[in-house]
């Protein structure tokens, strides 16, 4: 008999240790060490025609030129935007875990998704926080054909593994990886080391048999996924579909892809029968009132491999405060205070006794700096209560010099703009495209001294 070997594990941060102890060493946290016993050599059963599964029983060296460069066909989930932030769609074999807070639509994409693939392929929906009762209830309340979907209620890993085996699914669900639990480790339910070695398994699962795997996970209060950190290293997807409860739409966003484009954007609007795509996201973010207001502007992002037009509203006022507050939403607080201190050296705009608000409109979260020009010309708007011309759009990082540096991808986000009906543009030099955009007018500007004279 083979004895099982015992680890100690920190449920916060991961870290192991040769034997127990009250505060861990690495995160500094007190009784955070647990004892779970580590199974020996246990891998996930596998079928027959899967024996031979290359790494897995038997590993040999090979040169690039003899590994076989086939690629795997992709299916689609049914939905062109959840494609988008895969990569074109699932991939046989790969383990994705989507993330989100709660009531943000996750078990109900996943149920739409695979009512939709079971009319095609064999799928298996496997449920650990719901009844079948309770998802057969959500699957007709939101319509949707339920006669060809298996479904299981079960939280045991090994268990789970078994009967997908016999069942043979192209494609399965785990909802959620934080109920899971294994066996042979000895900790509740959703701690570091259940979680660990759950997705682990399911992971070697989907590879040894060709199985695409959604992983269900939870978030935190700061937005991040619940769980240890080798969790988003094992799998091969992280996607996270963010959302807030005001509001009727919901973004999915790609943070890890082996298969595709990192920080892909695919757009869904809640509706009474699920989720539903929204094949041009631009229009939704660019809704706005039909009078000009003073610190209003459109910008074009780059999000995944496409332009994303987005308002951006500024407003300063004069403080009552000490210290005048600087709040942004959608935006880094810490780049709102670089472009402050630019706007003053470079632009003759002292704002050190204004407060100042900022907010990205539709809940859209910008990360990239192509967003500094706009976002300084919308300041100086605000500031001056002047209203900028609605068929403008305006595009640029700014340097710590006052240059106006070019962004990637310049004529792509013109052409979009000019699509929506924007006839004037105020771009980077080095973005001014060779060739003539028929119904927009380009002003290439070299310093931000340029473009507020531009502008104002």
């Amino acid at each position: 008999m083979v004895k099982k070997k015992t680890a100690f594990v920190c449920n916060d941060c991961g870290a192991e240790f040769a034997r127990w102890q009250g505060q861990c060493s690495e995160c500094r946290a007190w009784n955070t060490v647990t004892e779970f016993r580590v199974p020996s050599v246990k891998a996930p059963p596998k079928s027959a025609a899967m024996s031979g599964y290359a790494g897995m029983v038997e590993a040999t060296v090979q040169t690039l030129d003899e590994v076989n460069l086939e690629s795997l066909p992709r299916f689609t989930t049914g939905f062109k935007e959840f494609d988008r932030v895969l990569g074109g769609g699932v991939v046989p074999g790969s383990a994705i875990l989507i993330g989100g807070s709660p009531g943000a639509g996750k078990s109900t994409v996943l149920l739409q998704t695979m009512c939709l693939l079971a009319e095609s392929m064999n799928t298996l929906y496997v449920t650990g926080e719901e009844s079948l009762q309770q998802v057969a209830m959500r699957a007709h309340r939101l319509g949707l054909p339920t006669n060809k979907l298996r479904t299981l209620a079960e939280t045991n890993v090994e268990t789970i593994c078994q009967l997908a085996l016999k069942e043979k699914p192209s494609i399965m669900v785990i909802d959620s990886i934080q109920v899971m639990h294994m066996s042979d480790v000895q900790s509740a339910p959703g701690s570091v080391s259940q979680v660990r070695e759950s997705a682990a398994y399911l992971t070697r699962f989907a590879k040894q048999n060709q199985v695409a795997i959604f992983m269900v996970g939870h978030v935190t209060k700061d937005g991040s996924l619940a769980g240890p950190k080798v969790l988003e290293h094992c799998i091969d997807c992280s996607i996270l579909l963010e959302g807030s409860s005001d509001s009727r739409f919901r973004t999915l966003r790609g943070n890890k892809n082996r298969f595709g484009a990192v920080n892909e954007l695919g757009v869904f609007a809640m509706t009474g029968q699920g989720l539903k795509e929204v094949s041009n996201p631009s229009a939704i973010f660019l809704n706005r009132g039909e009078e000009q207001t003073p610190g209003s502007l459109v910008m074009v992002i780059w999000e995944g491999t496409r332009p994303l037009l987005v308002e951006v509203q500024a407003l300063v006022d004069y403080s009552q405060l000490a210290n005048p507050r600087r709040v942004t939403v959608g935006l880094e607080q810490n780049r709102l205070a670089m472009l402050l201190a630019v706007l003053h050296r470079h632009g003759g705009l002292q704002v050190a006794d204004q407060d100042v608000f900022v907010n990205v409109v539709g809940g859209v979260k910008v990360s990239e700096t192509s967003a500094d020009l706009a976002l300084i010309t919308a300041l100086v708007s605000s500031f001056k209560n002047y209203a900028l011309n609605r068929e403008l759009v305006v595009f640029g990082e700014v340097g710590l010099g006052g240059e106006i540096r070019p962004v990637p991808s310049g004529q792509e986000r013109l052409k979009e703009a000019a699509k929506h009906g924007f006839k004037r543009a105020i771009v980077p030099s080095a973005n001014k495209p060779k060739e003539i955009i028929e119904g927009m007018e380009i002003i290439a500007v070299n310093c931000l001294s340029d473009a507020l004279e531009a502008l104002f």
